[in-house]
């Protein structure tokens, strides 16, 4: 198995997939002597042309939940290509997302402010029912955060490209319902897949839906948001604040005006990220079930996105 990621480590990756596999050699390209005889490869955003080098490949494995990275490459083997499911990651992203939502439902992120003036200031709590929490993307990870908000009994709605069922989630679905969902909103979460449809959804027309004072929280991909229509919206107070967790380039510019707003807390792209323990156990699976000629899990259509 080859492996490519600027982020992951191998060594731990590779521990917990040979102690799975005992017969698979996980390895860098540089550490490869004949590269035609690669049948696997683990990656996260490999350059241009990476797998031209691998002919004999028979399972491409992202090293994530979201492929947007080899959306319309053209250098894409014709073998499966699976992302990682791992209920460990569901788990992480719903617990940041509900960070995210209790900081401002509790108004945390005002109790902040105060103590950096050494201000006594007193908001007495509001039940989580009077705040409107709208899920955008039911996909596995927003389900589960979904489902997460739902319990802690917020108001929660989602919306979706094709309709959901999910207890206690008013599911709502496709372009004409997307109005009244924003419009519903106090707390957007944004966790749809960066495809062709969704990069910039939220533009200045959209964003304009949302109500007043409105808070959002993208733990997706960046470009799903139009930054400079965001930016905007935050200067306004049309939106109130925002929780970034990804942004339209990653690392995050040093001069990018975001920084410097005080209504906006930005993290560096870790709401959920792949747990190699866990996740070893997902990418072995689609091993054997390759070796065997069955059909792998968590399979995805790079043309479409996910």
């Amino acid at each position: 198995m080859v492996f490519h990621s600027q982020f992951d480590k191998l060594e731990i990756w590779r521990g917990f997939l040979e102690a799975e596999l005992p017969d698979l050699a996980v390895r860098r390209a540089d550490e490869i002597d004949d590269p035609a005889s690669v049948r696997y490869s683990l990656v996260w955003k490999p350059p241009h042309g990476f797998f031209a080098d691998y002919p004999s490949l028979s399972l491409v494995v992202n090293l994530g939940a979201g492929v947007d990275a080899l959306v319309g490459r053209t250098d894409l083997p014709d073998v499966p290509i699976t992302r990682l499911s791992d209920p460990e990651m569901a788990r992480m992203m719903a617990g940041y997302v509900l960070f995210a939502v209790l900081r401002y439902a509790r108004d945390i992120h005002i109790f902040e402010r105060a103590q950096r003036e050494r201000r006594w200031h007193y908001i007495h709590p509001r039940g989580p029912e009077t705040t409107r929490v709208g899920v955008l993307g039911l996909g596995e990870l927003g389900a589960a955060a979904a489902l997460e908000l739902a319990r802690q009994g917020f108001d929660v709605a989602g919306w979706s490209r094709t309709r959901k069922n999910l207890d206690g989630i008013a599911c709502m679905a496709g372009p004409d319902e997307l109005p009244d969902f924003l419009a519903r909103s106090d707390i957007l979460v944004v966790m749809l897949p960066l495809t062709p449809e969704t990069d910039g959804l939220l533009d200045a027309r959209h964003l304009a839906l949302l109500p007043p004072g409105a808070k959002l929280i993208n733990v997706s991909r960046g470009a799903v948001v139009d930054e400079a229509a965001m930016i905007a919206a935050l200067t306004d107070g049309s939106i109130a604040e925002a929780t970034l967790d990804v942004f339209e380039r990653e690392p995050l510019s040093p001069d990018n005006p975001l920084w410097a707003m005080g209504n906006v807390l930005i993290t560096p792209h870790l709401a959920s990220v792949a747990i190699p323990k866990s996740a070893a156990r997902q990418i072995a699976e689609n091993i054997r079930r390759i070796r065997s000629g069955r059909e792998v899990l968590h399979r995805v259509d790079p043309r479409r996105g996910y």
